[in-house]
């Protein structure tokens, strides 16, 4: 009787350590997969609410335009007049044109887009509509296309939180769709299942109402169901929050598809899963990959790209349209069209030759037109400063290279390459000198300064008159470039020894991390760090003012940072400091005009 109690009490325990070690096993699998999400998201980068509407990590309509970090509404008249249709809102107002429409729309909601079309007043309007559920917040999708007789189900093929993110919106409901919106069952008549034919719908996601979207006829007859997002509660552990408050499962950050509807989940991803990664930190979906249109800021997704490759893509996708029965376009290739017309600011582009060359230690000499935006200081009878070339009559350079009550005193050589012989180089004088209000001279905290020259030949172009001088682009995003990005600085500043420089040089050198631990106190945010570890290329005395420029994925060049300050010149680990132009595009755009700066939505 004691052998079989013992054997028992042997079995039961056995029986009790397997299920331990595999609820053990699920757990280390449910640990395992939420390390795998943590570790794709930035959690630095998260605090900051990053949204579709923060143009530091995404682009803006083109009915919007950026100002201070936010994606800020245009006015109606500031849209392009150019138009392929006049635009019918839900109120029925008529509009010149889509942008237009939106523009208005961005100020008044309620005039979301019906159709194209004159006769506003008396034309049908697109019409949405939920039938078969509990409450107002679900159900099955019905919808009345312009100039349709009877009502359609959208249907469930190819049906996904994209377009259910865009009907809930309409319908009221600004969180999008719940991430469940399509597991519930809802109970439909068997007869209204025979007769209305099913609409397959195609949204890009940031549409604010259905009738934006493409539909084509489709044999899949199963309806589209959908439950909008309106629980109130804070999110689970394992669930990752939105910035509009919604809550959704953590595996689906960082997939490049916008879940939250606001696409908060796919703006601070270290790298993505299944979708195409921005170095930017952006996942998109790979379908925008190629697709002539820059969805990343850096323009990573466009980068690379045969014109064999995008007329196949092309020719796929209009090959797909004609075989699934076009019942109405899409608005993209509108907004495409809009977008394609919208001002834009040359610069950063350079004629000379970009072929590479082998890393000098200390810097190689730089050729004619190589740095077209590069710009020597004259003060008085010396150069001891450089300067960028921005457009117009205006030059950046740091507030320790000028004084603000001395502007008769400087003059900008352009096209300057050996400073012993400046006699035909083109000068400009110099009108106006701006210093940042907050500069600090003992920290060199806000090391910026504007220089306005005089237009001497009296033309719209100012400085670029007669010469090759081109323009660097300002960067409007910190997030344009990172830590481990090589760029070029260039100047006439000391080598090695402090010898004296006469022709330009410029050198290779990377963007490094956080100089805090090294610089401690003296470093600050507005700052920028760059150099080689080995310090065996650095910008030195001399080359204050003077450009550490960024290229981005289509070789257009960003002045990222302006010479600044160092611990002596080329002393492995301690790398040159610089001042972070992106921190100050406010700044700049605000004293030369928003336009002149402005790359993307001027």
């Amino acid at each position: 009787m004691e052998a079989i109690s013992l054997l028992c009490i042997l079995l039961c325990f056995i029986f009790d350590a397997s299920g331990l070690n595999d609820q053990g096993s699920e757990s280390n699998q449910a640990a395992a997969q939420q390390s795998l999400v943590n570790k794709r998201l930035n959690k630095e980068c998260l605090q900051k609410h990053f949204t579709d509407k923060s143009c530091l990590k995404a682009f803006c309509h083109p009915w919007q335009r950026c100002f201070e970090g936010i994606c800020a509404c245009k006015l109606p008249y500031q849209c392009p007049k150019n138009s392929t249709s006049t635009v019918c809102s839900a109120t029925g107002r008529e509009f010149r044109s889509y942008c237009q429409q939106k523009s208005y729309e961005c100020l008044n909601p309620r005039e979301t887009f019906s159709s194209l079309g004159k006769n506003c007043k008396i034309a049908e309007k697109f019409k949405i509509s939920l039938t078969y559920g509990e409450n107002e917040s679900e159900g099955i999708i019905q919808i009345k296309l312009l100039g349709s007789r009877n009502e359609s189900f959208l249907c469930s093929n190819k049906w996904s939180i994209t377009e259910a993110n865009v009907v809930c919106r309409q319908l009221g409901f600004e969180k999008g769709a719940h991430p469940s919106f399509a597991e519930k069952k809802f109970n439909i008549p068997q007869s209204d299942l025979e007769t209305p034919r099913c609409l397959q719908v195609t949204c890009r996601g940031s549409e604010t109402s259905l009738a934006e979207c493409g539909f084509t006829e489709s044999s899949h007859s199963s309806p589209a169901g959908i439950r909008c997002y309106t629980e109130s509660t804070d999110c689970a552990n394992n669930e990752f929050k939105c910035v509009n408050g919604k809550c959704i499962a953590e595996e689906s950050a960082c997939d490049g598809i916008n879940d939250c509807g606001d696409q908060s989940d796919e703006l601070c991803c270290t790298e993505c899963s299944n979708s195409f990664h921005c170095s930017s930190d952006i996942c998109i979906p790979n379908q925008y990959r190629c697709n002539q249109e820059i969805d990343c800021i850096n323009g990573d997704d466009e980068a690379g790209c045969g014109d064999v490759r995008r007329e196949d893509s092309l020719s796929k996708s209009e090959g797909t349209e004609e075989q699934n029965k076009v019942i109405q376009k899409s608005m993209d290739n509108e907004r495409k069209f809009i977008k394609s017309i919208l001002p834009s600011v040359y610069c950063g582009i350079t004629n000379s030759s970009r072929t590479r060359r082998k890393r000098i230690v200390g810097g190689t000499h730089a050729t004619k037109d190589e740095f077209p935006w590069q710009v020597a200081i004259k003060d008085g009878e010396n150069v001891n400063c450089g300067g960028i070339y921005i457009g117009g009559c205006w030059v950046l350079t740091a507030a320790h290279c000028v004084r603000a009550n001395r502007p008769q005193q400087y003059r900008i050589m352009v096209g300057l390459l050996d400073r012993k012989h400046y006699e035909n180089v083109d000068s400009f004088p110099v009108k106006r000198v701006i210093i940042h209000e907050h500069y600090d001279a003992s920290t060199y905290l806000n090391d910026i300064a504007l220089l306005e020259v005089e237009n001497i030949y009296k033309e719209d172009l100012c400085m670029q008159s007669g010469n090759n001088l081109v323009p660097a682009c300002i960067p409007w995003s910190e997030y344009l470039f990172k830590a481990g990005d090589r760029c070029k600085v260039s100047g006439w500043g000391r080598e090695e020894g402090f010898a004296k420089v006469f022709f330009l040089k410029w050198g290779y050198i990377y963007l490094m991390s956080n100089c805090s631990k090294t610089y401690k106190e003296r470093f600050f945010d507005v700052m920028e760090c760059a150099g080689t570890y080995d310090g065996s290329i650095d910008s030195c005395k001399g080359d204050s003012g003077g450009p550490l420029v960024c290229y981005d994925s289509h070789n257009v060049a960003y002045v990222w940072g302006i010479v600044s300050w160092g611990e002596n010149c080329g002393l492995e680990g301690y790398p040159g400091v610089y001042t972070k132009v992106a921190k100050f595009f406010e700044w700049i755009s605000y004293y030369v005009g928003r336009s002149l700066v402005t790359r993307y939505n001027a």
